[in-house]
């Protein structure tokens, strides 16, 4: 049920209902015949009406092929991950005649304000990162089909959740640096509320806590690479050689970075003292030396498997399942303990 002194939104409608909202907007857009059953289409429609549900005059517009156009919100497009998936995004869009207009948030990075401010036009649909997730609230009163991206599937606010295997990834730095013999962790953690960075340090503290004698110490840091290098030399600092930690996993490539300048500070060697890895392979990567061992995400698959959601949610198919799988690419910051 909707809060007291909110208007009823169609998730309101689908919960009530019991259905999708998917089959929400193909009831209450009479383009449910042949989709939906007949008594699932009346209690819908009866839901509607117990609610009180009405549709706004921008909802009443949304209409597949009206306005052909999508909204993609980011945290940011300085960072080249996000530009990738905006391309990704507007390739699949572009082949079935959808434009993308893009919300970042003013800031660079966290959460943007209301995306209508600068995307006036009406929307078929939207795409939002959960780094991004604020932005959001403008929208939930409408009657617009959403698709999240980096996103909890079981408490998203969307149709439909496209993710990267993050986790996947973790497990994979993880097992290299128990390989090399690796006890003492370090985990310099992005500084930002979000669920892709909860689910890495859930997932490093779940594998280490079953290996015998690793200790795991979490710092967290601005997403900038200053912030990581204030942050990692503290965390180093003033540590006698037997207790300092031999490995650093950090939640992306620019953490990484920072950490390398803040143990070149410090006199440590990468990877003789210490072993440093990284989570994107942006094209800093392969710029630092020495290149960073780290996983690739594929930014640009992400954004067309985002649009492939969307388009099935607006034609009230079930979007294909399974997270997108991510690759550890093994360079040289990282070797025996």
């Amino acid at each position: 049920m909707p809060r007291a002194g909110t208007r009823p939104t169609s998730r309101d409608v689908a919960r009530a209902a019991g259905v999708s909202q998917a089959a929400v907007s193909l009831v209450l857009g009479d383009k449910w015949r042949g989709r939906v059953a007949e008594a699932t289409a009346e209690r819908v429609r009866e839901a509607a009406r117990t609610l009180g549900y009405r549709p706004n005059l921008a909802a009443r517009n949304l209409r597949l092929g009206r306005t052909r156009t999508v909204l993609l919100v980011v945290p940011a497009l300085t960072t080249e991950f996000f530009a990738g998936v905006y391309t990704g995004a507007a390739r699949v869009a572009s082949r079935h005649g959808f434009g993308v207009v893009l919300y970042p948030s003013p800031e660079g990075i966290g959460p943007a304000r209301d995306p209508f401010a600068s995307a006036q036009a009406a929307l078929d649909g939207v795409i939002a990162s959960s780094m991004a997730a604020e932005a959001l609230t403008a929208i939930r009163g409408d009657q617009l089909p959403l698709v999240m991206l980096d996103s909890d599937p079981s408490g998203s606010v969307g149709a439909a959740t496209v993710n990267l295997d993050i986790a996947g990834g973790v497990r994979q730095v993880t097992e290299h640096l128990l390989a090399l013999g690796h006890r003492r962790f370090l985990h310099l953690a992005a500084d930002v509320a979000s669920w892709t960075f909860e689910v890495r340090a859930r997932e490093l503290a779940a594998r280490l806590r079953e290996v015998p004698g690793a200790s795991l110490r979490t710092v967290r840091a601005p997403l900038s690479i200053k912030g990581a290098e204030v942050s990692a030399e503290a965390a180093l600092s003033g540590l006698p050689a037997p207790d300092r930690p031999t490995a650093v996993v950090c939640d992306d490539d620019h953490l990484a970075a920072g950490t390398y300048k803040a143990a070149r500070r410090l006199g440590l060697r990468v990877p003789e003292d210490l072993s440093v890895t990284g989570l994107d392979d942006l094209a800093l990567a392969s710029a630092i030396d020495p290149e960073l061992t780290t996983v690739r995400l594929d930014a640009e698959l992400f954004g067309e498997r985002g649009m492939e959601a969307l388009l099935a949610v607006l034609e009230g198919r079930a979007p294909a399942a399974g997270d997108i799988p991510v690759e550890l690419v093994v360079r040289g910051s990282t070797g025996p303990a």
